[in-house]
């Protein structure tokens, strides 16, 4: 998608210093035009409802006054149907890599039945990686943090934290582990989370995320350090951190194009499963689904209070894309040219079509659920265009030294989307399969640049149209084509196969 070739991009830029600024302000009355409401059902099952944003406004669950931002759960009405009437934002904008700051005067945390959190997630979860950064259910005392990822990432501890490690393995499949439990640091301060933090009318968490390393720092209200106050923030000297997630983890090929979830639910797989372990929630109902129902006046805390959200990036480079396009099942056809440049003088030529079956697969998950977003696929017979194309592109190439060969997947699909309102619209994904070799003729080496021509903003609202995003996939050619050593940055941080 166009998310991958904005971040291919950014990884060939390299920086001299580690200073940050501002990139986005989700601070004031822009908060809610920064992001999404997501409505569909919980993919952690929990007792809740997500609404839109009118219902949201009209119900009184959010409201802003210029200076604070507040989100909130239904707390008058006995529960009915999915359950407890709530909201769950998602940032309209992507992130790989950034400081992450979040200055919070109050949270939904420390209430029987709640499971509230603060996060951040990649498309098709867990590969492209989750990061909780507020995180607890019921009457948890102190902030839960975590990883959720694939398989090959793990942590260690490093002794330049203040958590604890509970599970090290942030494979969301680890043995040994419990399902989605990912690798978790938990801490025993009680002011960084639920009754106490809002008691000490809470503090700012900032999260940095570097390709060595994630870090979560927390600073009470009396402790925030003067450069996060003045807008000049450097980590360097905010001292020791909550956690740090290091140690067997490669963090750029596990974690890319983020976006930012505040969300509350009630109940379901964390929430509701250790229902009977706290003696302190169990003892007010038999079971989770039933307290939350039958007792709205418990959640009249269930709140977020934000006075302000920051995203920084080095030197102000930015690391930003646009959101993913949610929809449901489509059809596809699919066809593979391919092209040849390089050191070689020989025409070759390659070309197949097949008929591929697009699937809506929502992601889902203990941890988090994912983003809620459905993710695309175009099933076996796409797969096999692109594994054809690769063997193409890859012979054509060991054919000679210094060559570039290269062949376009391109599959178009009518998809039914669903979100802020709901419309028919065509999306165009195209995968690049490039193939070189060195300028000695050695082993050849491929990677993958993938485009996609619409945004979620151009399909389900209608906004002012970006420019294709070919331009971007015609840049990225003409780089490769004229700067191999910008090449083989990319295939470093594209996960790229030698064979």
């Amino acid at each position: 998608m166009l998310s991958s070739t904005l971040f291919a991009l950014a990884g060939l830029v390299s920086f001299s210093t580690a200073g940050y600024v501002l990139e986005d302000d989700y601070s004031g009355d822009s908060f809610f035009s920064m992001f999404d409401f997501f409505t569909g059902a919980d993919p952690t099952n929990g007792y809740v409802n997500y609404v839109d944003q009118s219902t949201a406004q009209s119900d009184g669950l959010i409201s802003s006054n210029g200076s604070a931002i507040y989100m909130g759960v239904d707390h008058t009405n006995v529960a009915s149907g999915s359950g407890r009437s709530s909201v769950r934002l998602t940032s309209t904008k992507s992130y790989t890599h950034g400081l992450i700051i979040l200055d919070l005067e109050h949270m939904p945390g420390g209430i029987c039945g709640t499971w509230p959190a603060f996060w951040t997630v990649g498309p098709n979860w867990p590969n492209s990686g989750e990061i909780d950064i507020i995180e607890g259910v019921n009457s948890q005392v102190g902030d839960s943090m975590a990883l959720h990822t694939g398989s090959g990432c793990s942590i260690t501890n490093n002794g330049d934290f203040s958590g604890s490690i509970t599970t090290p393995n942030c494979d969301v499949d680890a043995s040994g582990q419990a399902t989605n439990a990912g690798c978790q640091v938990l801490t025993s301060a009680a002011d960084t989370y639920g009754i106490v933090f809002n008691k000490d009318q809470g503090g700012v968490y900032a999260t940095e995320w570097t390709s060595s390393a994630i870090t979560i720092w927390f600073f009470p209200r009396s402790s925030i350090p003067a450069d996060i106050s003045s807008g000049s923030p450097n980590p360097s000297g905010w001292g020791t951190p909550l956690s740090q997630f290091q140690g067997g983890c490669d963090i750029d090929n596990f974690f890319e194009d983020h976006q930012i979830v505040f969300d509350t639910t009630f109940c379901g797989d964390w929430a509701g499963n250790v229902w009977t372990t706290d003696p302190t929630c169990s003892s007010k109902a038999a079971t989770c689904q039933d307290f939350v129902q039958n007792n709205p006046s418990a959640f009249a805390d269930a709140y977020w209070s934000v006075n302000s959200l920051k995203v920084y990036q080095t030197n102000g480079a930015s690391n930003t894309t646009s959101s993913a396009n949610p929809h449901s099942s489509a059809a596809a056809t699919a066809t593979v040219p391919v092209s040849v440049s390089g050191g070689g003088s020989s025409a070759w030529s390659f070309g197949a079509s097949s008929a591929a079956t697009a699937s809506a697969v929502p992601t889902s998950g203990f941890s988090r659920g994912g983003n809620g977003r459905k993710t695309r696929t175009f099933g076996s017979a796409a797969d096999a265009l692109i594994a054809t194309a690769t063997s193409a592109v890859e012979a054509v190439a060991s054919n000679a030294n210094d060559l570039v060969a290269e062949a376009t997947v391109t599959a178009t699909a009518t998809v039914s989307v669903t979100g802020t309102g709901s419309s028919a619209a065509e999306i165009t994904p195209a995968t690049t399969v490039v193939a070189e070799t060195d300028d000695s003729g050695g082993d050849v080496k491929t990677h993958f640049v993938t485009v996609t021509a619409m945004t979620y903003e151009e399909v389900t609202h209608d906004e002012k149209k970006r420019a294709p995003p070919t331009q971007d996939l015609e840049k990225v050619k003409r780089q490769m084509q004229s700067h191999r050593h910008l090449r083989r940055h990319l295939f470093r941080h594209r996960g790229s196969m030698e064979e």
